[in-house]
This record gives structure tokens, sequence and C-alpha cells, in this order.
């Protein structure tokens, strides 16, 4: 059996040293998400529904133009496999360039759009100004935060995740203390509730983009590449990056939009469902940061070993991979079919938010083994340069099944809220399945030496 063999164990030992500081990484991330929900949250009700429908906004804008720039990921990881040390540079600069220039457009953007995204949705006057405000604050560290994620992509490709977690694990308290600063109004700042949490985060993403620079003019193998150098605007590797990068990070943004569009529609029944939805899916993200990280270890392993065309190497990564999520997910769902009520309380003293996130986070137990099984397949085939089939995969399972069913469910069969987290169950079902049987194709062709690995 694989799963008790020395070749597992070899595997194993070398995806969790990558994965392990990925995974310590992506929960400080996260956790300040969750430190802005749960502080916001004892500032008050309108607080924890105004950050909600702000980072409901937000979070599928981010984690889509954040896929889009960790196309760096497979694309360092390829040269790197393949020993072409001076494109490593060329490719991050230009990335560096393009994170910038999406930022701008995002921002501009927001200016234009957010107000026609508030208007469709039932929000008191108190929640709305909370959640335009947090987005403002939010706004003003947009540059620097896609710029860091530019640069993390290099240093983990790199080997250095280590150094990546020990930046982002220093900042997490600095994130929790700005948030009480400007949250609560101590040290003499103003009370601001829910707002002081974008005010907290943007300061954050400052910090940890100075970090990052620092980082890399201290460690000599990162610095001899010279990334700051002036390479120029390199349109190859804008397009490179590019075309790589739109599938992935559209992939991402119809999964995550998802939930916001979702967030949306619960918004409808009031304050107290989307209070409970929003603490119910920020725990869930915060479990999703486990699968993420075996995705974004298997990204760099896989994309290393097909770089260098050790395709062997890159399925026994795979495999291996898979077999561990699965084993993990299992512990993550008892643990919430068990002690679902208790995390609700984490968010709120309210018994009605407690009760609806409780029942809310329910259905996560099924989330966890479909997240278990899709978020390391999209790492192993973006190892692979394969984002175009996944992209289409989001779009069918999120959006031609999730959601339709969704609002059928809730406003037809008599569900309500929870008919949305019903239809959600099946799209991460059916995206899960999907992308199974894309890997399974690809592996098939790789071993017959009919893939075609894109340039």
């Amino acid at each position: 059996m694989f799963i008790c063999s020395r070749e597992f164990r070899k595997k194993l030992i070398a995806i969790l040293r990558v994965m392990i500081p990925i995974l310590i990484t992506q929960v400080a991330i996260m956790s300040m998400n969750f430190f802005d929900t749960v502080m916001s949250g004892q500032a008050g009700t309108n607080d924890l529904a105004g950050v909600a429908i702000g980072a409901n906004i937000w979070m599928p804008v981010f984690t889509g133009i954040n896929g889009l720039l960790l196309a760096l990921t497979p694309i360092v990881a390829h040269f790197r496999g393949a020993g072409a040390k001076g494109e490593i540079p060329v490719a991050v600069f230009n990335g560096i360039i393009l994170a910038i220039l999406i930022s701008l457009v995002t921002i501009v953007a927001g200016y234009i759009l957010l107000p026609l995204v508030l208007d469709t949705m039932t929000l008191t006057p108190i929640v709305r100004k909370i959640g335009v405000w947090y987005l403002i604050a939010l706004a003003t560290g947009i540059v620097p935060l896609f710029v860091t994620n530019v640069l993390r992509a290099f240093v983990d490709t790199m080997g250095y995740t280590q150094m990546t977690m020990r930046l982002f694990a220093l900042t997490l308290p600095a994130n929790v203390f700005l948030n009480w600063v400007f949250i609560f109004g101590k040290l003499g700042m103003p009370a601001l509730g829910g707002i002081g949490a974008g005010v907290g985060s943007a300061l954050t993403y400052w910090l940890l983009a100075v970090a990052f620079v620092v980082l890399i003019y201290k460690i000599p193998e990162l610095n001899s590449y010279h990334i700051f150098a002036d390479y120029g605007f390199s349109w190859p590797r804008i397009k490179e990056h590019l075309t790589l990068g739109i599938p992935m990070g559209t992939s991402i943004f119809f999964e995550t939009s998802i939930f916001g569009v979702v967030a949306l529609f619960i918004s409808k029944f009031g304050t107290a469902p989307i209070a409970a939805h929003q603490a119910a899916m920020n725990f869930t993200s915060l479990l999703y940061m486990l699968p993420l990280s075996f995705s974004m270890a298997l990204t760099i392993l896989v994309g290393v070993e097909v770089g260098a065309r050790r395709f062997s190497e890159a399925q026994l990564f795979a495999k291996t991979g898979r077999y561990a999520s699965w084993v993990i997910a299992t512990i993550f769902a008892i643990f919430l079919f068990t002690c679902r009520y208790y995390v609700a309380e984490l968010y709120s003293p309210d018994q009605e938010i407690i009760l609806l996130a409780g029942n809310f986070l329910l259905y996560d137990v099924v989330f966890q083994f479909c997240d278990a099984t899709a978020a390391p397949i999209q790492g192993i085939l973006r190892g692979y340069k394969d984002v175009k089939a996944p992209f289409y995969f989001s779009l069918i399972a999120y959006w031609a099944i999730s959601l339709p069913l969704g609002i059928v469910l809730a406003v037809w069969g008599g569900q309500g809220p929870y008919g949305y987290w019903q239809g959600l169950i099946a799209g991460i079902f059916f995206s899960a399945l999907f992308l199974t049987l894309r890997l399974k194709y690809v592996e098939k062709n790789v071993s017959m030496g009919k893939w075609v690995i894109p340039e």
C-alpha cells in the first residue's frame, strides 16, 4: 500500500518542509481577517455586519487578483527546475510592475463600482457606512499588499518559506495591536469600530512590504538575483504571467466571489443571518488554509520537477499530497461536528447569532472533504501550467450549479439562508469531481509522453 511505503514517507517529509511554513503564513494572513471580524463583532453587531459586507466584497477581488499575481510561482519553479537562473529576476521585476498597475486599476474600479454594488443590497445606513469606510481604509494598503504577494511568490519558490512564515508571524501581533488601537480608540486614537479594522490591516500591509524588501536584501542567495534592478518592461514576461495568471485568478475569483454573492443574498434575511454567515464563513476560510497550503506547496514541488522533466517524481508528490490532505480533513470534520457552537461563541455573545453560525458550520463538515480534494489538485495542475481547464470547471461548478441551486433551495425550497450553503456544497463537490478527472487525464498523457508543457 502506497500510504505505508518508504517512498510515501520520503515525499511527505519533503512536502511538509515546504507546506508547514506556508500553512503558518496562510493562517497568519487569514488570522488578520479573523481578528478583523472577531474584534469588530465585540464592538457591536452593526460593526460585525458592516465588516462582513466589506470583507465579502473585498475578498473575491483580493483572492482573484492574488491568484493572477501568484502565477509567478510556477514560472519561477520551472525556471529553477530547468536551471535558467538568468530568467528569474526579469520575471520577478515584471511581476512587481504588473502588481502596481493592477493595484491602481483596482482602486479606481472600486471608487466607480462600489456604490453600484451596495445599492443592490438591503442595508441599514449605519451598516452601509461601516462597510464603505472599512473598504476605503483597506484601499490605502492595496499597492503594498499586491507587491508583497509577488515578492512572497519569489521567496517561497526559491525555498525560503520559513522566512515568509516568520515575517507574517511577526506582523500578526502588530495587526491585532493596530486593530485594538483603532477599533476601540486606544492610545488617544478615536474609536472607529469596524472601520478601525480596515485602518489596522492597511498599516500592516505597509509593514509587510517593507519587511519583504529588507529580507530579500539581507539573504545573500535572494539578493544575488538583484530583482530590484531595472530590467525594463518586458512584454514577453508580462504576457506569460497574464497567460497563466488570468485563468488562475479568474478561476479563484469564480470560486471566492460566489461566497460574496451568497452573503449579498443572505443579507436580505436581516442583520443576524448576515453576521452569523460571516462568522461561519470566516472560520471556514481559516480551516481552508490547510488544503490551500498543500496546494501552494504542491505547485512549487511539482513545478520544479516538471521544469526538470522528472515527471515520475512530480506524480509521486501529487499522490502523497492528496492522501495527506484527506487525512487532516477527516480530523477537521470531526472537530467541527462536535465543537461548532463553541466556535460560534468566539464571534458574538448574541445567542441568535451563535445558533445560526453553529448551524452554518455543520455544512462546513462536508466542505472539509471537498476542499481537501479540490485544492491540492488545483496546485498540482498549476505545477504543470495547466490553468485553463480549472477556469472552466470553476465557472460551471459555482455559477452554473451552485448559485442557481442555492437560489432554488432558499427561495422556493423553503430552506431560507441555509439553502445557499446547500448550494455551495454542491458547487464544491462538482469542482472536486471535475478537477479529479482532469488530473487523471493530465497524468495519463504525461505518462504516455503526450503532454506538452506550456512555455
